[in-house]
Order: structure tokens, then sequence, then C-alpha cells
């Protein structure tokens, strides 16, 4: 991977309306022993309030999905959604303001789902779960009232990645196709871990050190080697015509603006329909941290009007 040409970010690197959400967000653990005491805080947060759904868990593959229905459905689109946290972290809770808001604001239905976590369970046991929950939406697509052919697959960071890869897998399993992918600052290629010059430059959120213990946990001593899967790492796939239409969004300061600026490139260049929404002075999962700023809410309303024509 190609090194930022920064060697080093400081807060006059981060755009004004984002620094004071990106100042006060710590940085993500690089260790095991971090990462479970992180965990253990995120399920003290408090639930959202989601007045304009009925939510629905259910559980597959003995993992959690979670339903949300819009009062009002217009479309009879869904959006599966998978969760982030470096393939160490995460709960599908986490995203329930934003996953409500996409069923009420589209009129869709929203699944979102859990899945195993690294190092406790490696590769492939993540895109197994995803998997399953992209059959389960197929499956009960008629009890859901959803248009099969009119799925997204989308995810933010590790759930990014997970997306790409779960994109490629069902590609090549045939049958029905997502719709579109729609993928926020995804984690897609491991040999940014294995680039450890990056290591100096502190990326706000979600640093070098951290990704490198995701990527290892997911993949053991296989990281940066050549034998990674394409499902695994997706920047790792040679082929990549005949892909679903792809949004891809990242900030220019983000860990993961390289890679996900080359996927977004091949992608194009193997004629997949792409659209590249990079933003100036945008750390690692900005819309999340800073969702008041100007920056976030424009962000989000352009994907959002990307969103909405894929589910036309």
């Amino acid at each position: 991977m190609t090194t930022p040409m920064r060697d080093r970010l400081t807060l006059r690197d981060v755009a004004p309306d984002l620094r004071k959400a990106t100042r006060r967000m710590p940085s993500t653990p690089s260790n095991i022993f971090g990462v479970r005491i992180m965990r253990g805080l995120l399920h003290l947060m408090p639930q959202a309030k989601m007045p304009h759904v009925t939510i629905e868990d259910h559980a597959v593959n003995g993992n959690r999905l979670r339903v949300y229905k819009p009062h009002t459905r217009t479309r009879g689109g869904a959006l599966l959604w998978i969760h982030g946290g470096g393939m160490v972290l995460g709960d599908l809770s986490q995203d329930d303001t934003r996953c409500a808001a996409a069923a009420q604001n589209h009129g869709i239905l929203v699944v979102s789902t859990n899945y195993r976590l690294a190092p406790e369970h490696p590769y492939p046991a993540q895109l197994d779960d995803c998997f399953a929950a992209w059959k389960w939406i197929l499956q009960h697509s008629g009890e859901l009232g959803v248009d099969a052919a009119k799925v997204v697959v989308g995810g933010q960071s590790a759930g990014g990645g997970l997306a790409a890869g779960l994109v490629l897998r069902i590609h090549d399993a045939g049958g029905t196709q997502p719709v579109a992918q729609w993928l926020f600052c995804p984690m897609l290629d491991d040999r940014t871990a294995a680039d450890r010059t990056l290591d100096r430059v502190r990326h706000f959120t979600w640093s070098n050190r951290a990704n490198l213990n995701g990527w290892r946990s997911y993949l053991g001593d296989a990281i940066g080697g050549p034998d990674v899967p394409d499902y695994a790492a997706p920047a790792r796939r040679a082929d990549l015509s005949g892909l679903s239409p792809a949004w891809i969004g990242v900030g220019d300061i983000d860990l993961f603006h390289a890679e996900a600026r080359k996927y977004a490139e091949r992608l194009a260049a193997a004629g997949v329909d792409t659209t590249l929404d990079i933003v100036p002075g945008a750390a690692h999962a900005f819309e999340t941290i800073a969702q008041d700023s100007q920056s976030a809410k424009s962000y989000m309303e352009r994907s959002n009007r990307w969103l909405a024509l894929q589910l036309a």
C-alpha cells in the first residue's frame, strides 16, 4: 500500500467541524486485553430511541438479527447492514440509530446482523454468519414483504469489508444478487496492517496498530502473505467484474483511504458502476463520531441519495 503523504497527523489535518468530536474519540485498543475491556463498555451503551420503527429480533445460526420495520413502507427493497469493530469488537445495537434512520428515510426493511468475533472465532466465521443472514432474508422475503431482487448489502469499517467480501461470495455462488453494495470506510486489505511504516502516522480513531491486531486476530499468521482468501480481504480479488454497483465513502485522513480509493478505482475499471466519495479532513467513521457536523450530514445526504436510486 502507498504510505500517506502526511508523516504524522495532527488536529490541524482534521476538518474544523470535526475536530472537537475527533479529539474526544479514544483510540481503539491494539491488543486483546484492551479489546475485552471495550467489549464490556459497549454493552453498557444506552439503547437508542427509535419512535418511527418497529423492531424484531431473530436468531440465525446462534447470532442475533435485528429487523427494523418503518411504520410506513414505501419500497419493497431491503438493506442488510453489517456493523463495524475491526473484526474484534462491536454489536448490532451500536448501529440502531443508523439502521432505524435508513428504514424510515427509505421506507424499507433493514436487517442488521451480529457475527462471531475474532480472535475467538477467526475467518471464515464472520463471513459465514453474514452469508447466513443474507440467505435468511431471501428465504423469508415473502413473509417480510421484501423484493429479493432489491436487497442492498452495506456496512461500516470491518462491516464494510465483510459486506464487500459477502458480495464476492454471493457473486460466485450465483443466483439472486445484491442490487448494490453500500460501503463506509471499508476494511478491505490486510496488507495495510502489514505495512508497519503506517504505524508512525497515528491515524485518529483507528490506527494501524489497532488494524494489525484486528487483521491478525482474523487471519492469524497469514496476514500480509500470499495465501489470504479474497473473501477475507476483498482487495486481493483479481477479477472484480460482474459485481453489484458500489458506493464507497471514506475520509482522506482515514487509514483506509488508500485501500478504499484503490478498490473503487479497480471496480470502475472492471466495469462496475462505482461512486467514490472522499471527504477532506475526515478520520475513520467520522459520520458516527461527529454525526451532527455539517461534514457528516452532507456525506450522509449524498450516500442516501445514491441508495435511493439503487432502490428505485
